[in-house]
């Protein structure tokens, strides 16, 4: 377990930081990014889950920890400590059934929809658009450094699991605030 007796530790003042295998590298450096925007994502999640309750908010719960795994698997190059935390299907599988569960009670989309309707559908939604941007810098990471192939997976659900979300949040869909292409013109 992790031991935080002091937070501050003046090694990074100079812009570098310490991966989890204790290599040195430059803050603005991809892998930093990569989990750095995983850790927004988890911070988007608290935002949303002070609207949330019942069993949305068990899931976000379980989102939020899943995340931690994901930044601190990519905070470890592939190819080191065979004791590594690494994401897993199972963490995938796990959304994909809990799409799946929400899908079923949702009629199908005749149009985009726009982020907004309830305040947890908002937030959920900013939630999505984290989610895609950590997918794409993870993304740019693997075609850099090896990545989990998990890991990748694991955001590309997410996005997907945060959008049926927000709508299940908006009345299962029925307040979704839907795209009306050219209508201000």
């Amino acid at each position: 377990m992790v031991v935080l007796s002091k937070i501050y530790t003046r090694t990074g003042d100079a812009g570098d930081t310490a991966l989890g295998d204790g290599t040195r590298v430059r803050k603005h450096a991809l892998r930093v990014e990569s989990y750095g925007t995983v850790d927004e994502v988890n911070s988007c999640v608290g935002m949303a889950r002070l609207q949330a309750s019942g069993d949305l908010d068990v899931q976000l719960a379980a989102i939020q920890n899943d995340l931690f795994d994901l930044g601190a698997d990519l905070c470890r190059p592939e190819g080191g400590e065979a004791t590594a935390l690494r994401m897993t299907a199972t963490q995938v599988d796990r959304l994909e059934a809990a799409i799946d569960a929400m899908t079923a009670q949702l009629e199908p989309l005749r149009s985009f929809v726009l982020p907004g309707g309830t305040a947890l559908s908002a937030h959920l939604h900013l939630c999505r658009t984290v989610a895609r941007r950590a997918e794409r810098l993870v993304v740019a990471l693997s075609e850099q450094h090896a990545v989990n192939g998990a890991a990748l997976q694991y955001l590309n659900r997410l996005s997907d699991w945060f959008f049926v979300a927000a709508r299940m949040a908006n009345d299962g869909g029925r307040s979704d605030v839907l795209w009306v292409p050219g209508a201000n013109r």
